[in-house]
């Protein structure tokens, strides 16, 4: 149904790999290679835990590996340029080294996605919509790698008190479409660029919500849509389950509810699971 109401976007090419936008749904797999980040802190921040994790989310069908070194959650303390690219260049070498999966350097650091371009990543994922770094937007339209922008207000240490919003999907949609415009004009293609509602990112409970019911009004923007609601706090308070971890189920409706409203990508941590409700959720809602 969904390819009824909006135009075909171009597709994305990255190594042997195609992404037709609105033929599937493609997963993007959680890599946090960080001591401290809100579900699985700690568990893949050595390079041979990081490498078996990455075997494990493509085996299990991921079609892209989101590579990150620094936490995001709320109240999460920014590290040294130093210590983000010790963490992320080595994997992203040794992933390279051993399949060909897409990869994309979730950081807000235009000199980190350089180097982790040079390693052998694909793709940036910029969480802040490539507003912390002047240099961002000039330094991916250099590399011609594709750039995914996400909404947020403030950082990851103040943006739960910036949540007051006129309308909140109508006031991402626009912050969105000054960041597309603003990449566009420093010479990254439009067909190179995809959007992020920041779900979780400055929003309350209801607001996330909010986004899941209305998601389909992004499409307007015209670049493929990526959504992460994967283990995420507003999913915890609806299970009552303070537990991350034990959030798959409610993370597979969040994420059935991002397909119907027409995303493209969805960045998960438990992909096995979520590969399943693709495919079902596909077949339903797509023609």
């Amino acid at each position: 149904m969904m390819s009824q109401t909006i135009s075909p976007l171009p597709p994305w090419t990255i190594r042997s790999h195609h992404f037709n936008w609105g033929d599937r749904t493609y997963l993007m797999g959680v890599l946090n290679v960080t001591p401290d980040s809100f579900s699985d802190g700690g568990l893949f921040n050595s390079l041979e835990a990081a490498i078996a994790q990455a075997r494990h989310l493509v085996t299990a069908g991921a079609d892209i590996l989101d590579i990150g070194g620094q936490s995001t959650r709320p109240k999460a303390v920014e590290i040294s340029l130093d210590e983000e690219l010790h963490r992320v260049v080595p994997i992203i070498e040794a992933v390279r080294r051993e399949m060909d999966i897409p990869i994309s350097i979730d950081t807000t650091r235009a000199a980190v996605a350089q180097a982790a371009i040079a390693a052998g990543a694909d793709i940036v994922n910029d969480i802040s919509g490539a507003t912390y770094d002047a240099h961002m937007l000039s330094t991916v339209a250099a590399l011609d790698a594709p750039l995914i922008l996400m909404h947020i207000r403030g950082t990851p240490q103040t943006m739960q008190q910036l949540t007051d919003y006129d309308d909140v999907v109508r006031d991402i949609a626009t912050f969105l479409k000054a960041r597309l415009e603003a990449a566009i004009a420093c010479g990254i293609d439009r067909s190179r660029l995809a959007i992020d509602p920041g779900i979780g990112f400055a929003k309350t409970y209801d607001q996330n919500l909010t986004i899941l019911r209305r998601l389909r009004e992004l499409q307007t923007l015209g670049c493929p849509i990526l959504v992460g609601a994967s283990r995420k706090s507003f999913i915890g308070h609806i299970l009552n389950q303070p537990d991350p971890k034990e959030r798959v189920w409610g993370t597979a409706a969040a994420c059935c509810a991002a397909i119907v409203g027409g995303a493209d990508i969805l960045r998960v941590h438990d992909v096995r699971a979520l590969k399943d409700v693709c495919l079902v959720a596909d077949a339903v809602f797509r023609l």
